[in-house]
């Protein structure tokens, strides 16, 4: 067969039985797939363990990659789900694992070492530290944050990782994993797989529509970027992916195929791709870092023309797709079986049965053989020859034929699919120690985290275990404990040379702790031996992803603000923990401001019922931040919890009320204002 190569993978999105179908036949180099529990698809059917094992045979006999997402965060109660479910991708061969949770990776490198892990999107990784971290805790690819220029994209594919990149389907308006809003505004968690999409709802960016503003500010058009695939191959992406485990069969199909005739050079119908399922079209804007036009919405014309578009895209994964050329050798002797021989170039088998009646009017030659052999439509398998030793004056039926036939391909496929299923050893009893449970703290220390530096001017340092100041403002820490001192970094790093640069500088002026809000920022404080203590951006959740952290030199862990004080309670630490216990916390994290107008910014969005959210601007960083519209407050509940310190995180306080706060939390006062406990009661779904 005359295939066209291309280095690059293209991996298809399988949320269901019926779209590994459509993406196999329609051209995909690889897919993946989530389980029934532990997926960031929750809303997709997915795959029981059975029908993962079946689904991974059914590649490999394609010569097709499946992997396998277990990329949502766990708590220490679900840590044998966990465990079953890494047992059951070993058992099933699968080629990989999507992971989010450090958890997963501590629990997968202990028991099946040999198992390839991927460093999930969900882990917002975007910058060249940011792989070295994911290289650092044993992934052998990561998947590189949609928010990414191509240079910055190819920054990452020189850092020694095989690097996957998102090439279609949805944008969400946050970096993943770093999404909140779903789970604060209805408890439903991005980063448990069970995303509301609160950002598809009606947000005012405070400008009236028809003097150019959105009412719609958090949603953004579909990414695609098919013309771009030899580009992005070229500068060195090892997987080009498609989003959609929750699309349709039709829509797997049609872009997967469009996929593959771009690598392949050849024309794709770009109508249809944007008809099948689109936001008022499609973007680039990030890949061509010229971030215009990009914001839409799902309307009632996209709807009802995908409708029509189901049909004929169904028709392209009706019949199997070619993927071997085959050739055939023949045995008939007199007296003896028939043997028949069938091969691939790679792999052979022989079958037997039936034996050659002496000829009556016409004998069985190497044509009427070719006549039988050759019915292969049902099969991913090409005719190619068949050649044979016969000796003249038998005759074989045509149904003999069929049937040896029928079973030699049967036989193929068996060898095709153990040819290309590893063998990935899994021992349930190296499962991990953690850390030790730890002993219930009455006192907590406070973390004062400020947007401005100058808020801290009335604070007396004796009373805090830790001030956060933003780099930026290191210069305006005159009479601060520097000892006491820490700096929080950039949440989105677009330079990390000027940052170490900057990190530098705060050295000097006494600077020697790191507070870390993104992987990134860990590699760099190892990389200029600084201390570093773990934000709630990091989605702790379990003892296992604490364990991680406290082997690479963690002095402190914040938890997940997705947790209920009971499950903090419960984690296992032999370095201090944190809970974030006051502010507005962060839900989105943009590189697309949802204002965009600076000279107009009112500095919040509107949603529809009137609640305004904050947007922190962080423009000379190159991102903004969605803060959450209510106050988190907990200083009357604190004897609840059991951790060591207390962020206190303020984003326009003054000074006075930043003074006022610490006292209450000092002496667990009411707060006289409205608030919110957030997740620590309620919890998520």
């Amino acid at each position: 067969m005359n295939k066209v190569k291309h280095k690059a993978e293209i991996l298809s999105p399988c949320g269901s039985f019926e779209s590994l179908i459509a993406a196999l036949r329609t051209g995909c180099d690889a897919v993946y797939v989530g389980g029934k529990s532990l997926s960031a698809r929750q809303g997709a059917d997915n795959f029981s363990q059975e029908e993962i094992i079946g689904g991974a045979k059914l590649c490999h006999r394609y010569g097709v990659k499946i992997y396998q997402a277990i990329n949502t965060v766990f708590t220490d109660g679900e840590t044998e789900l966990v465990v079953r479910e890494l047992e059951n991708a070993c058992k099933a061969g699968i080629d990989g694992i999507i992971v989010q949770d450090l958890g997963v990776f501590e629990i997968a490198r202990r028991l099946c070492p040999t198992l390839p892990l991927h460093a999930s999107t969900q882990m917002a990784i975007h910058s060249p530290m940011g792989v070295d971290f994911a290289k650092e805790i044993g992934a052998v690819r990561a998947v590189a944050a949609r928010e990414l220029s191509r240079e910055e994209i190819s920054e990452l594919c020189k850092c020694g990782l095989e690097i996957e990149a998102f090439v279609h389907g949805a944008l969400c308006m946050c970096l993943s994993g770093q999404c909140y809003m779903s789970a604060m505004i209805g408890s439903r968690s991005a980063n448990r797989g069970r995303c509301a999409q609160a950002c598809r709802l009606p947000f005012s960016n405070g400008i009236p529509v028809e003097k150019g503003g959105r009412d719609y500010a958090l949603s953004l058009k579909d990414l695609s970027l098919v013309p771009y695939l030899k580009e992005l191959e070229e500068i060195g992406v090892a997987s080009l992916k498609i989003e959609g485990r929750m699309k349709r069969p039709e829509y797997v199909a049609a872009a997967t195929d469009a996929c593959r005739r771009s690598i392949e050079g050849e024309d794709y119908d770009v109508k249809t791709l944007e008809g099948v399922f689109s936001r008022s079209g499609f973007t680039d804007g990030y890949y061509t870092a010229k971030r215009r036009d990009m914001f839409g919405t799902r309307r009632k014309e996209d709807v009802i023309g995908a409708k029509e578009l189901l049909k004929p895209l169904a028709q392209l994964y009706r019949k199997e797709r070619k993927m071997a050329g085959v050739s055939f050798f023949v045995e008939i002797k007199r007296g003896k079986e028939i043997s028949l021989e069938i091969t691939d170039g790679e792999n052979s088998a022989v079958v037997s049965g039936g034996i050659p009646q002496e000829a009556i009017s016409r004998e069985t030659d190497l044509e009427a053989c070719a006549k039988q052999l050759s019915k292969l439509g049902d099969t991913i398998y090409e005719f190619e020859e068949v050649r044979g030793d016969i000796e003249p004056g038998l005759s074989v039926s045509a149904g003999d034929l069929n049937d040896l036939r029928r079973k030699a391909v049967a036989r193929l496929d068996s060898l095709r699919e153990q040819a290309n299923t590893g063998t990935i050893p899994f021992d349930r009893s190296a499962l991990p120690a953690t850390g030790q449970s730890r002993r219930w703290t009455d006192k907590k220390e406070f973390v004062l985290k400020v947007a401005k530096a100058s808020r801290l001017r009335m604070i007396d340092f004796h009373k805090i275990k830790m001030a956060v100041v933003p780099i930026e403002e290191i210069g305006f820490c005159h009479g601060f404990d520097m000892e006491k001192t820490a700096v929080s970094l950039p949440r989105f790093i677009t330079d990390e040379k000027a940052l170490e640069d900057e990190l530098e500088e705060a050295v000097k002026n006494g600077v020697n702790k790191v507070f870390a809000s993104n992987y990134a920022h860990i590699m760099t404080a190892k990389k200029m031996g600084l201390e570093f203590y773990c934000d709630h951006t990091l989605n702790v959740t379990n003892s296992y992803a604490v364990k991680v952290l406290e082997d690479m030199g963690a002095k402190g862990i914040t938890c997940s603000a997705e947790l209920k004080f009971s499950q903090i309670n419960s984690l296992n630490s032999d370095v201090p923990v944190g809970i974030t216990g006051y502010g507005r916390l962060p839900l989105m994290i943009t590189r697309n401001c949802p204002i965009g107008d600076c000279s107009r910014c009112k500095g919040e969005i509107v949603d529809r019922t009137k609640r305004a959210f904050p947007v922190k601007c962080s423009k000379k960083r190159g991102y903004t931040e969605v803060l959450n519209s209510d106050i988190l407050y907990t200083a009357d509940k604190l004897h609840e919890v059991n951790c060591d310190y207390v962020i206190l995180d303020f984003y326009d306080e003054d000074p006075e009320q930043v003074k006022e706060i610490l006292e209450k939390y000092i002496s667990g006062s009411p707060f006289e204002k409205p608030f919110t406990r957030g997740l620590y009661f309620r919890g998520i779904i």
